[in-house]
């Protein structure tokens, strides 16, 4: 006699890190409870790697509409019902328990064609307003899982749909939750972590060298920086670095982030939604510098969202300047109780259990009367 079906789940992701790493860590956790996945997404994601490169993948047409002229807006549209109509033959062929989006307009035709043929969808919203691509799905989905407790954007009646879950973010920056914020010592180094981005930001190479250059060199000789810099700019950074004689660690990627945030006294870096997951998650003070050409601004309400939670220090990038950023940093380097503060409550804004709560809301739509003893099992295993 066979067993009870297994559950599948369809999970549509593509495009950046922000919307694939919660992708990635839902999958993990999805796994382990032995739920069966496929990613449906765009061909760019014939290349992922970890998890999320072991899934089952069916790959959908998808084309943006935001920011272009006319004539690409027409072509991205066509893309777009294009990639529907291939999702539609996907989802009859695959019959998914339940389809959920991250985002990004690669999640779009997937989300779009489960939404209105009858199969129960749910979007993850990383940012603090909704992207435009949630925006489109928010009043057809049944529930809209959040990081933040508000978010903007919302369809009018969607206020009712949305469930907080937080920010699902990859195993080793959830293993450093545990690490205590190491209190800054009188006497002893002072670790800065700089952080722009997947190669990191022009900006940042340009203003934090100068503006450690102004620090009293009591000051400056505790100093211990980690900067991301794009590859061109590393040459020029390090050199600003050694004339001054600070000690700094310069690369375009670091592959122990987990190790250096956890170790950090204070971080730079923008404000995209990976980076506030997982400075959330491990529970660390930043000064955050907004993209300000993000779409719909999303970087300015994430930053804003952990400023009015004491969490971090909203910088916008028209006052990130040599000498204010300088006295930012003499003034918050020599106050270690209002860094740990900062860290006390940025670690209270993350969920440590993120990837649990956004899969026990995927097992609920999927398996409606069944889902919270598969929740449970599902907890009691980890």
């Amino acid at each position: 006699m066979s067993g009870p079906p297994k559950i599948r789940v369809v999970l549509a992701a593509g495009g950046t890190g922000g919307h694939v790493f919660p992708a990635e860590a839902l999958a993990a956790e999805m796994l382990r409870r032995g739920v069966h996945l496929m990613l449906f997404t765009d061909r760019r994601g014939g290349a992922y790697g970890g998890v999320l490169g072991e899934v089952e993948m069916r790959f959908v047409r998808c084309g943006g509409l935001a920011g272009r002229n006319i004539v690409a807006r027409l072509r991205g549209g066509a893309e777009l019902a294009l990639g529907f109509f291939q999702a539609r033959s996907l989802l009859k062929q695959t019959a998914p328990s339940a389809v959920v989006g991250f985002g990004g307009y690669p999640s779009v035709p997937t989300v779009l064609a489960a939404a209105m043929t009858g199969y129960p969808t749910l979007i993850h919203e990383q940012n603090a307003i909704l992207g435009r691509a949630n925006r489109l799905l928010a009043a057809r989905v049944a529930k809209v899982a959040t990081v933040f407790d508000q978010v903007g954007g919302l369809p009018a009646g969607g206020a009712g749909k949305v469930l907080r879950t937080g920010m699902p973010v990859r195993p080793a920056f959830s293993a450093m939750r545990g690490q205590a914020y190491s209190l800054v010592d009188g006497n002893g180094p002072l670790r800065l972590l700089i952080l722009g981005g997947s190669q990191g930001a022009r900006v940042f190479s340009d203003v934090i060298p100068a503006a450690v250059e102004r620090l009293a060199k009591e000051l400056r000789d505790r100093l211990v920086i980690s900067q991301q810099c794009r590859p061109e700019d590393l040459d020029r950074v390090r050199a600003a670095y050694e004339r001054m004689g600070a000690t700094a660690e310069l690369n375009s990627f670091f592959d122990d982030v987990p190790e250096r945030l956890a170790a950090a006294h204070l971080v730079i870096a923008r404000s995209g939604a990976s980076t506030v997951g997982e400075l959330t998650t491990v529970g660390r003070p930043a000064l955050l510098v907004p993209y300000p050409h993000a779409i719909d601004d999303h970087q300015t309400a994430n930053a804003r969202a952990l400023d009015a939670a004491g969490a971090a220090w909203l910088v916008p990038q028209g006052t990130f300047d040599a000498d204010t950023l300088a006295g930012r940093l003499e003034s918050l380097l020599a106050d270690p109780a209002a860094l740990k503060t900062a860290a006390d409550k940025a670690h209270a804004a993350g969920a440590a259990d993120a990837a649990e709560r956004l899969a026990d809301a995927v097992l609920a739509l999927a398996e409606p009367n069944g889902a919270n003893d598969n929740s449970q099992k599902g907890r009691q295993a980890a």
